[in-house]
């Protein structure tokens, strides 16, 4: 109780540069989002259907922001195993007929009246908190397998197994990603986190091995050329709007690749219309963005006033960041394909909202930072 009260004497105001980069990122979504997808719905007669959610999910999201962002993130170790209780039977619930909505071959969304949602990007969050809360633990030896990392892991493998389930190989790894970089933080041995990584490499092969458009996914990465009509043809798409962009861009709404010829413009591949219709310039100012973004993030997990929010302001922003390399990797074809969204700028509901909220989390840590 000491260390709380002394918390709330030394409250700053929040981090203005993280909030400021945040509200950047968010605006320039929803103008990409819409960009890139009037002209496909303007053929169903509703080119403003991707607008209207982009920002009704904004409004949201901004609630939930500013909410966290005055509650004091001590007070989330409470809601902790609920949430993490919540995120597995909503895993579930994506497989229940009738609640679960199948998309592309993938149950990953559960249908809320008219809208759709992802439990993965609760589990995300729940994740990041459950690691926080155990792993800041005085109790909890880090440094001991058994007693340390192995509930963190085992918590993990449940939601990862769910969401491989779906499937999700993308966020499975980017969760994954996203909770051993916290137990490093935590202090976790090297030499542990190499043996968890070796025995993670058979696993990841066969899963890339036992579904025949994971392994296509992966050798069209290498090549995309080799099939440019099939597996090859996002990857060569994007590459095909990137290239044209040169310096500033065919210009806002005048990009062409995102005409019925480059899938998902205004979701995975969002980064791609950006480049093309911005250029460089427009393109680099993202990049710009989304490292002030981690900067500022990771400087509050390096000032905060205690190991849980050390460990939680690390955690939200590795969550954001891996998402956001992946999500580059793809459309620039530097890593193979997965369905995982550009933070803050992707259409998205669940997605955005959730991001927004944990923005506010790290927000509320920056005003006791010392």
């Amino acid at each position: 109780m000491a260390g709380r009260r002394n918390r709330n004497l030394h409250k700053n105001e929040a981090d203005f540069i993280l909030l400021f980069t945040a509200m950047t990122l968010l605006a320039i979504g929803i103008v990409m989002v819409f960009s890139a997808s009037y002209y496909m719905l303007r053929e169903r007669n509703d080119p403003y259907y991707h607008l209207r959610r982009q920002v009704m999910w904004a409004a949201l999201g901004l609630v939930g922001m500013i909410f966290f962002s005055n509650y004091d993130y001590w007070k989330l170790k409470r809601w902790t195993n609920l949430a993490v209780l919540a995120s597995i039977v909503l895993l579930v619930a994506t497989f229940i007929p009738g609640v679960g909505v199948e998309i592309y071959g993938a149950r990953r969304w559960i249908g809320i009246g008219g809208f759709t949602a992802q439990p993965s990007d609760l589990a995300k969050v729940a994740l990041v908190m459950f690691a926080a809360a155990y792993l800041s633990r005085r109790d909890v030896e880090v440094q001991k397998f058994i007693s340390g990392p192995l509930p963190v892991m085992a918590v993990m493998g449940i939601i990862f197994a769910l969401i491989i389930k779906q499937p999700d190989l993308g966020t499975a790894l980017s969760i994954a990603g996203t909770v051993m970089i916290i137990l490093f933080t935590a202090g976790m041995r090297v030499q542990h986190i190499f043996l968890v990584a070796l025995a993670a490499v058979p696993l990841l092969v066969h899963m890339v091995r036992s579904e025949p458009y994971r392994l296509e996914r992966w050798l069209s990465f290498l090549d995309p050329w080799a099939d440019p009509l099939d597996t090859g043809y996002q990857i060569i798409q994007s590459l095909y709007a990137i290239g044209p962009g040169g310096l500033f861009g065919a210009g806002l709404g005048h990009g062409r690749q995102k005409m019925y010829y480059l899938p998902e413009p205004h979701s995975d591949f969002i980064f791609s219309v950006i480049c093309e219709e911005l250029g460089f310039i427009g393109a680099s100012t993202v990049l710009l963005l989304y490292f002030l973004l981690f900067w500022r993030g990771f400087k509050v997990a390096l000032s905060a006033p205690d190991a849980y929010g050390s460990l939680l302001a690390a955690g939200i922003v590795t969550m954001i960041g891996l998402q956001t390399l992946m999500n580059i990797g793809v459309v620039t074809g530097s890593i193979p394909v997965t369905g995982i969204n550009l933070p803050l700028i992707s259409a998205g509901g669940s997605s955005l909202l959730f991001t927004l909220c944990s923005i506010g989390v790290l927000l509320n840590i920056s005003k006791h930072t010392k």
